[in-house]
């Protein structure tokens, strides 16, 4: 029930966050990094406080960093399961997605640079590489706010519409909404929101407990069981954003909830009460990293390339990107037991 509650209120969250984009001129990119990218967090921000607080910072920083590449195998899954041999990247030409990916893939690197030199700051337990990763996303907002209405890069081509003839889908939903206020439908964001925050936390404390009586480590459950299961909101907002054509705001969900999620280490930091998070995270943390700068790296060239080639019903690029994943989680496997 708890999952089902999660995939209701994330599909009404792409609404109401496309609604809010509209109405506003803020931007559906970022919209969709800001308000979609926060709402789908809440789960993993509960969790990761939670396992923080309870001393798993192993479990915390692995769901953390190992959920980036799951993201974006969302995004991968869905270009096969809903696009239906149309290529996701096609269809996603703007600039602002362009800089989201550049600023994500910064944030891994201020990552890979933290967890491979370790802290070297503290006061009060609390260390200086969160407190630098927190400040960094706060200015990789500002330049994605910034560079949507003033991009210096422009997609060549006509884009068509997929098959699921997602414009008239958003018709309706325009529709439906026509007589409701902005104000209301930023109410309605709110309480779809708590919903996700409510339902995805108890499904991710499940997710713990099953792990916790398997026996398997922290660090493979933190990366692949856990991550999974505060996903669940990403997956149903970007199901819905994909369903009723909003292409642009459904990457920019994971984007930015890719870009939030690396801030988060800061409030883990503030739970974590025997030091630094960063210090008592393995080597094997920055290999996920890794795995996250290169998946996203494969969208941002699909991006930029705009071929609408398809292999197995998905686009090249989403195909390249699911055999990345599975072949960095083996690799992730071996290296996190020896």
């Amino acid at each position: 029930m708890t999952a089902i509650g999660v995939w209701w209120a994330g599909s009404k969250l792409s609404i109401y966050v496309d609604l809010i984009a509209e109405r506003t001129g803020l931007g559906r990119a970022f919209a969709g990094a800001l308000l979609l990218g926060g709402a789908t967090s809440l789960p993993e921000i509960a969790t990761t406080v939670t396992a923080s607080a309870s001393g798993a910072a192993t479990l915390a920083g692995t769901n953390l960093v190992g959920g980036i590449a799951m993201q974006i195998v969302v995004l991968a899954v869905l270009d096969a399961v809903v696009l239906r041999r149309k290529a996701l990247t096609f269809f996603s030409p703007q600039a602002a997605l362009l800089m989201q990916a550049a600023m994500l893939i910064q944030l891994l690197g201020w990552f890979i640079a933290a967890n491979s030199s370790g802290e070297f700051f503290t006061f009060a337990h609390i260390g200086l590489w969160p407190v630098l990763l927190f400040a960094a996303y706060l200015l990789a907002l500002w330049v994605i706010y910034r560079y949507e209405d003033r991009s210096r890069w422009e997609p060549a081509g006509e884009v068509g519409q997929p098959p699921e003839s997602a414009r008239d889908l958003k018709d309706v939903h325009d529709q439906a909404y026509a007589e409701v206020s902005t104000k209301q439908v930023g109410i309605y964001f709110g309480m779809a929101a708590l919903v996700v925050l409510g339902c995805g936390y108890l499904v991710a404390r499940l997710g713990e407990t099953l792990a916790a009586q398997t026996g398997i480590g922290q660090g493979i459950v933190g990366a692949t069981l856990v991550a999974l299961v505060t996903s669940l909101p990403e997956v149903s907002t970007t199901w819905s954003a994909f369903r009723f054509g909003a292409y642009n705001m459904a990457t920019a969900n994971i984007l930015g909830t890719n870009c939030l999620t690396l801030a988060l280490f800061l409030p883990a930091d503030l739970a974590y009460r025997k030091g630094p998070i960063i210090d008592a995270l393995g080597p094997s943390a920055s290999f996920l990293a890794a795995l996250g700068i290169m998946t996203t790296s494969i969208y941002l060239w699909g991006v930029l390339e705009r071929r609408d080639r398809t292999v197995f019903g998905m686009g090249i690029d989403s195909a390249v990107v699911l055999v990345l994943y599975v072949v960095g989680l083996v690799i992730y496997a071996s290296i996190s037991q020896s």
